[in-house]
């Protein structure tokens, strides 16, 4: 007797969970690095002035006015 139900295989996503968390993380620490660096002008980096300096550096570098 022949079976007529043939094994198919399951779909899966193309991606999966663990990929698309750490994709998200990716985008959401260069969102905040690019907004430290644009456009915090101190606001956020009042640790000391070696930060700020380092903020002020990378404004210049990305061509971001800033004076």
């Amino acid at each position: 007797m022949s079976s007529s139900a043939s094994t198919h295989p399951v779909a899966r996503p193309a991606g999966s969970a663990r990929l698309l968390w750490t994709v998200l993380a990716t985008v959401a620490v260069l969102t905040l690095l690019a907004y430290l660096v644009a456009f915090d002008q101190g606001a956020v980096s009042r640790s000391g002035m070696y930060l700020h300096e380092v903020m002020h550096d990378g404004r210049h570098l990305l061509g971001v006015p800033c004076h």
